[in-house]
């Protein structure tokens, strides 16, 4: 789950990592209002999206009135902002983010994140602040330092050293730079989060550190723990079709192809998605119904696929463990059925209880295509689009 700048650094704040005073507004009224109430004589109107990219797009303006905030606000709220990571549909902008201007000597890059190489949450810094890591990774890795931090000892403070160090600051900022580390390092683990994204980290003139931006992504899988968090999950960000299956208890993600893919585990369902790309297909999204998975939730499972309007054919991957085949085929007669199936399906079906659920797939009357292995499945998933073309 990600959240919007503004409440990153509420959370960040809390834990001594220094930010600018800031408020949120939803009217241009009250972006004049915020502006008026921080006082000074420049401010940064910040339009507020689960995406990077917002200042080459227009979604950052500096203004140096109150009057000038509330025409910057009105000119992105309600509007749409297209960046690189939004794709062209773009996101609408909501709220904005009036903070107080910062004196900007040099731009940083540092961050919290989970390497999956070595199962350590690292710190990633770079003395080139304010543009993409991916971008700089990619023009020159050399400039991007990682320091993996080892989980019986967690953050010490010659990690702030270090990096201090590394990216040129002078002795004055070290403290700065330890307390800042200690305090990212705390939010992270005490809010279970699996990224904090400072970009930029600026140097001040009078040689302080501030958090110029700040971007926050949490474990899902941990929110239970944290109300207070998932209370700030704004869901007009995330995809409709996403989040239905989040209420579904379903892990979805949306993809780009036109095969729809219902597997039940993660492994499986990767597995299920390569062979479908060797085979010249293109999956249209990952689907795990889980190992527990019930005639209702496939039934959800399978609304969702077909919700996606590209998708022309559908594979059903399922291993009967803990989820029996025969509650699996009775999930996808049903749902097959109550949204008027109009595009090829392809079962392949294995484990326990496999013969009734085959049974029930035979007997059903629906056009379904039956399967006999995993090569096979993926074979028919894809002639079955192109004889349909």
């Amino acid at each position: 789950m990600n959240i919007h700048e503004y409440q990153a650094k509420e959370l960040l704040a809390k834990y001594g990592v220094p930010v600018q005073p800031g408020g949120v507004a939803y009217t241009a009224a009250e972006a004049a209002e915020v502006a008026q109430r921080l006082g000074g004589k420049l401010w940064a109107v910040k339009a507020q999206i689960h995406a990077g990219g917002r200042g080459k797009a227009g979604g950052v303006k500096l203004v140096r009135s109150p009057e000038e905030a509330r025409t910057a606000a009105a000119g992105m709220l309600g509007r749409r902002l297209v960046t690189h990571q939004t794709g062209p549909e773009g996101r609408d902008v909501k709220r904005v983010y009036v903070e107080a201007a910062s004196d900007i000597a040099r731009e940083l890059y540092l961050a919290l994140s989970v390497d999956r190489t070595s199962g350590r949450t690292t710190l990633i810094a770079a003395a080139e602040g304010g543009v993409e890591i991916e971008e700089l990774a990619a023009r020159a890795p050399e400039k991007i330092l990682q320091l993996a931090i080892d989980p019986a000892t967690g953050i010490e403070p010659f990690h702030g050293r270090r990096l201090a160090f590394e990216l040129g600051l002078g002795s004055a900022e070290v403290k700065a730079m330890v307390a800042l580390v200690g305090g990212l390092a705390r939010a992270f683990e005490d809010l279970d989060a699996s990224l904090i994204e400072l970009n930029p980290l600026v140097l001040t003139g009078a040689g302080g550190l501030v958090a110029l931006d700040a971007k926050m992504g949490f474990d899902d899988n941990a929110l239970f723990r944290h109300p207070e968090i998932e209370a700030l999950r704004d869901e007009d960000e995330e995809d409709p079709i996403e989040r239905e299956g989040q209420k579904n208890s379903l892990s979805y993600v949306k993809l780009d192809g036109n095969i729809g893919c219902m597997v039940n585990g993660a492994g499986l369902a990767m597995a299920t998605m390569d062979i479908i790309k060797l085979y010249g297909g293109s999956p249209a999204n990952f689907l795990d119904v889980g190992g527990g998975a019930t005639r209702e939730r496939v039934t959800a499972a399978f609304k969702l696929i077909l919700s996606e309007p590209n998708v022309e054919a559908i594979l059903v991957n399922i291993f009967g463990g803990i989820a029996r085949c025969d509650v699996i085929a009775e999930g996808v007669v049903a749902a097959a059925r109550e949204v008027n199936l109009h595009v090829p399906l392809v079962v392949r079906l294995e484990g326990t209880n496999v013969e009734l659920g085959r049974k029930i797939l035979s007997q059903s009357g629906l056009p379904i295509i039956a399967a006999q292995d995993f090569a096979d499945a993926a074979q028919k998933v894809v002639a079955s689009i192109k004889e349909a073309t």
